[in-house]
């Protein structure tokens, strides 16, 4: 009865336990140990269909540049977005350009404005160049995705979707914005789902490896999505409730059986 209750105990123990290896980013890093290292796998971020653009012209005349901006009303909303879910929709619907299946901007004036598979600095030297053949003098663009965006899903504190305003994202700041790991995360099987021309990729991560830096995924492309899967420790914790409780109670006479038999 003895050996039973024993096992009882150290099974309801074992099953519910995670260990301090599978808690810890990088384990086998160092810090003291490494060399600075280049970066060479950082994405430089190409136009897609159905991205929204944020373009901006100035000029020394900025009555003559007006023309090429948006409304005074939609520039004002988008100062006043403060990045909120609300904020950045109206932000989109109000000032974005929208790029069409061919790859194509609408742009006032100018007309349609082919930007598909183009960086941003591409799109802004050619909008500069059109703009400087004969309507602005020494015309100044900026622009920036309005759209960016990835999906954060599984064992995050804090899944769903981020809207990002900086196209230089890593995997490791969208895991930080969505709240970080939860104590039941996989850090050794991290999946990034992706889009890019028409075709899905997928790829495997293990955050507890320093390989991750050099994979063309640690920087992120709009629309990624990423999965963080659970452990196996964690089918404990969303079993049946009565399984639970059996468990627990089983634990419980477990324990009193042994608090018995060494008090005889």
């Amino acid at each position: 009865m003895l050996r039973f209750a024993l096992w009882l105990l150290v099974l309801a123990t074992v099953s519910s336990c995670v260990s301090h290896r599978e808690l810890v980013n990088f384990n086998p890093l160092d810090p003291t140990t490494l060399s600075p290292q280049e970066i060479d796998n950082r994405i430089d971020l190409t136009v897609q269909s159905e991205d929204l653009l944020r373009i901006t012209v100035s000029s020394l005349n900025p009555d003559a540049a007006a023309p090429f901006n948006p409304p005074p009303e939609g520039t004002e909303r988008f100062q006043n977005a403060g990045g909120g879910s609300t904020g950045s929709l109206q932000l989109e619907l109000t000032t974005g350009y929208f790029v069409d299946d061919a790859g194509y901007i609408d742009f006032p004036v100018l007309g349609a404005i082919y930007v598909g598979g183009l960086t941003l600095s591409e799109v802004k030297r050619k909008v500069v160049e059109q703009l400087a053949a004969g309507y602005l003098k020494d015309p100044v663009v900026n622009i920036r995705f309005l759209n960016f965006k990835v999906t954060v899903l599984g064992e995050v504190n804090a899944p769903g979707l981020l809207r990002l305003s900086n196209k230089r994202v890593t995997l490791l700041e969208a895991l930080g914005i969505a709240g970080d790991l939860t104590t039941y995360a996989n850090r050794t099987n991290v999946l990034v789902m992706r889009e890019d021309g028409g075709v899905r990729t997928f790829a495997r991560l293990n955050l507890q490896s320093q390989d991750i830096f050099s994979s063309p995924y640690y920087y992120l492309e709009q629309n990624d999505v990423i999965y963080v899967e659970p452990i196996e420790a964690r089918v404990a914790t969303v079993a049946d409730p009565l399984q639970r409780i059996v468990g627990y109670a089983s634990a419980t006479l477990s324990l009193v059986s042994l608090i018995v038999a060494f008090t005889r």
